[in-house]
């Protein structure tokens, strides 16, 4: 047993604390970061089996942050574990530093290199199909953006880890309702509703969840696989710039904010 809610609310609010402060000092993807925080937190401090002090470990559960451009919010779980120092995340972008712009295995943490967005999920399935063939136990949870699900490459994923029956994979999408320059509803884009039904027509169980609401968050998580016999898809609904009043359901696509905003940010986080 992991953290208790309040305590998991707590590791969300201190994560959005080390990507307001990344923004601060780089280009970051600051909305994408927040909206995911509490998915991040909800994992690393209770969900996951995980050794912190093993990070390699070979049975631990897995997690392909396939929006790797949010690698923000994992990097400040990671600050919250040890895995970084309590300051690193402030070397983010530096060039001789572990913390690139997107998810990379030169980082304590990272189990996947991702930036290209529709990969993410077909290598999690390559993962859990190498787990079963091992005859491990471990789960993978794969980290998508909604956006992201206009790849092509995701569905082909998605009707794979169908075909595989693989119940220890589940896709967790951030519905944060936008991509990098518009909202995913915007005339013109390729339509993601009805999104349950898109998933549970290539054999997955679905569950669609407030991705802000901790309580959902981890009794859905805690309960993968949802069926036996199936990969587990969470939708989770979410707030672009969540905790940060003037980033909420914003367009930017990067943020770096100016002094005066950080600090309004981080009073706002209660800082």
């Amino acid at each position: 047993m992991g953290e208790d809610i309040e305590s998991l609310k707590e590791r969300a609010r201190r994560i959005r604390v080390h990507i307001v402060r990344m923004a601060g000092i780089s280009d970051t993807h600051a909305g994408g970061s927040l909206s995911l925080a509490d998915t991040a937190a909800a994992l690393y401090f209770r969900v996951l089996r995980y050794d912190a002090e093993r990070p390699a470990w070979e049975d631990r559960d897995r997690v392909v942050l396939s929006k790797g451009h949010c690698v923000p919010a994992f990097y400040g779980a990671f600050a919250e574990l040890g895995l970084l120092g309590p300051v690193e995340p402030l070397r983010h972008l530096a060039t001789d530093g572990r913390l690139p712009g997107h998810a990379n295995l030169r980082t304590p943490g990272i189990d996947a290199t991702t930036g290209s967005l529709g990969h993410g999920l077909s290598m999690g399935v390559g993962m859990a199909l190498a787990g079963r063939a091992d005859r491990r136990s471990f789960r993978t949870f794969v980290v998508l953006g909604d956006g992201e699900l206009q790849e092509g490459s995701c569905w082909e994923g998605a009707m794979s880890a169908g075909h595989y029956g693989l119940d220890a994979l589940a896709a967790i999408v951030d519905c944060n309702g936008y991509q990098a320059r518009s909202d995913v509803s915007t005339e013109g884009t390729m339509a993601l509703e009805p999104l349950s039904d898109k998933w549970m027509s290539f054999g997955w169980a679905v569950r669609r969840i407030d991705g802000h609401d901790m309580s959902a968050v981890v009794d859905t998580l805690e309960a993968v696989p949802l069926e036996p016999g199936k990969p587990s898809a969470v939708i989770a609904d979410t707030v672009k710039g969540r905790g940060v009043s003037f980033l909420e359901r914003g367009h930017d696509h990067y943020s770096r904010l100016t002094g005066e905003q950080a600090a309004a940010a981080l009073q706002e986080l209660g800082e």
